[in-house]
Order: structure tokens, then C-alpha cells, then sequence
């Protein structure tokens, strides 16, 4: 990866811009509209939000205040637990398309599984929401489909019932957590995996030992997470609304980590972790 809009290509084809503006806890109203503006703005080409994020509708809003052609930009957002089962999630799909003034979407993703804490039928819960993602997809509401903080057990419940496997997994990643057997399983099976949280809510930009390898390549902690993330194979959402951050953010493609210092970072003890993982979720599931 090259630039900011350079892609993955997911499993039927798409292409996903390798990083993504994310825009979980930016708040619904101006300040989400006016964040992704100045991402979109700083050559940001692929904006993820959520129903749970409870900002969709300032986030198309922001799209269209750019005039931007809606084929130019990628647009991602999460089906939520409260509409789990076939008929909620096909009125879920409808609802996020209307929240952000949107024809289709470019990736809907399954924000977090059904659980056996939740419900002993879990697994056909979870095949009743895919089945009305497959639906939206074969009648063009959705050019991929995927899931998140989905680990083994999960994906293999759902494939054997569903007719099209999940293209994208969306996950927890980043120096100190980075998940290897989720991320291996994944790409194994043909999904894209795209890394949330990579600068560990924060957690990671005290560490001393980022600290030492940002200061070789003139690069900030935060650069050196998110081209560790690429430099991993995985795509990256970023997170500000700070417009120097935005830009900052984006300028992680003059440099290479070495294959030491990615050894390094690899090695690390487990920083940052924010403890969200399906089987200790609230019923409701957690926002992220």
C-alpha cells in the first residue's frame, strides 16, 4: 500500500480504500458531520460508522456537504444487536440506508455475534440476520457483507448455514493485542480483516518501546500503530476530529517498518486490550 486510497480487494471483487475514517463516540450533529468533511477532505475515501454509533445521519450528511461522487467514496456501516433475527435485520438494513441519505452500501457488517449467554438458539439467530444480509446483497442494497469481533466458533457456526461467506471481519488489532489466531483463521477464509482500535484507545501512546521506534522514523506513536497495521496485511480505521490529526493519520505511507522493529511490536505483552470480546459482552453487546 502506496497511498491512502490504495484497496483491498475483498473475495467477490470490491475494493475496500486500505484505510478507513471510523467515527465510533464522535457525537451525532455538527461534529460529526464536520469531522468526516475533513476527512474526506485530507483524501479519505472510506468512512465507517454503526447504527450503535447513533451518528449515521451527520455522517451522510457530511458525505453529501462534499459533493463528492457517491461511487468515490466507501461507505461501512453495522447491523446492531437489537435487530437481531431476519425480519429486524432486513428493517436495520433499510434504517441505516435512510439514516445516511444512502442507495446502498458499499459493507454492513454483523457488529457483534448472538452468544449461548444470549440465547441457546444463537447460532440460527445469527443465521436468520445473515440470511436477510444475503437478501439486501443479491437485490444490491449491499456490495459486501461481512462480520465483526466474530472469532472461530462464530464464523463456523454461520457458514454452515449460510449461502455466502462473510468477506470482511472486523476486529480489536493493534500493538500489544493483536489477535493471531482470530486474524489467521480469518484471512484463511477469505476475509478481509479490517483493525479497530489501533492505537488501543489511546493506551499505546505512553509505551516506551513505540516511543524509541517512532523517534528512528521521525514518525509519530500513533503513525508507527497504523503502518504496523498495514504492515501486517490487515486495513486500518483511524479515529479523530481534530483536523491535524486527520491529516496526521493519513501520512503513514513515506516509511516502512523494518522487519526488526516489526518483531519487535509483535512481541510486546498485551497493552491496551479494551476486554470486548462476544462471550463477556453485555446482552445488548457493546458499541465500539
Amino acid at each position: 500500500m502506496k497511498k491512502l486510497t490504495d484497496s483491498f480487494v475483498l473475495s467477490n471483487g470490491v475494493k475496500v480504500p486500505c484505510v478507513g475514517y471510523g467515527t465510533y463516540l464522535t457525537p451525532n450533529g455538527e461534529i460529526a458531520k464536520n469531522s468526516v468533511i475533513e476527512a474526506i477532505n485530507a483524501g479519505y475515501r472510506h468512512i465507517d460508522t454503526a447504527f450503535a454509533y447513533g451518528n449515521e445521519t451527520a455522517v451522510g450528511e457530511g458525505i453529501k456537504a462534499t459533493g463528492i461522487n457517491r461511487d468515490e467514496i466507501f461507505v461501512t456501516t453495522k447491523h446492531w444487536v437489537t435487530m437481531r433475527g431476519y425480519e429486524k435485520a432486513t428493517q436495520a438494513i433499510d434504517i441505516s440506508l435512510q439514516n445516511l441519505g444512502l442507495d446502498y452500501l458499499d459493507l454492513y457488517l454483523i457488529h457483534w455475534p448472538c452468544v449461548e449467554k444470549v440465547s441457546p438458539d444463537w447460532k440460527e439467530i445469527n443465521a436468520g440476520t445473515w440470511r436477510a444480509f444475503e437478501d439486501a446483497y443479491k437485490n444490491g442494497k449491499i456490495r459486501a457483507i461481512g462480520v465483526s469481533n466474530f472469532q472461530k466458533k462464530h464464523y463456523d457456526a454461520l457458514v454452515e448455514r449460510c449461502e455466502i461467506k462473510p468477506m470482511v471481519n472486523q476486529i480489536e488489532f493493534h500493538p500489544g493485542y493483536t489477535q493471531p489466531e482470530t486474524v489467521a483463521y480469518s484471512q484463511e477464509n477469505g476475509m478481509l480483516v479490517q483493525a479497530f482500535s489501533p492505537l488501543g484507545c489511546g493506551t499505546v501512546l505512553g509505551d516506551e518501546t513505540l516511543a524509541a521506534i517512532a523517534k528512528k522514523y521521525n514518525k509519530t506513536v500513533a503513525q508507527v500503530c497504523l503502518r504496523f497495521v498495514l504492515q501486517s496485511g490487515l486495513s486500518v480505521l483511524t479515529k479523530s476530529v481534530t483536523p491535524e490529526r486527520i491529516i496526521e493519520n493519513s501520512q503513514i505511507f513515506d516509511f516502512e517498518l523494518s522487519a526488526e522493529d516489526m518483531a519487535t511490536i509483535n512481541a510486546m505483552p498485551e497493552l491496551g486490550f479494551t476486554g470486548w470480546l462476544p462471550e463477556n459482552a453485555p446482552a445488548d453487546g457493546i458499541a465500539k
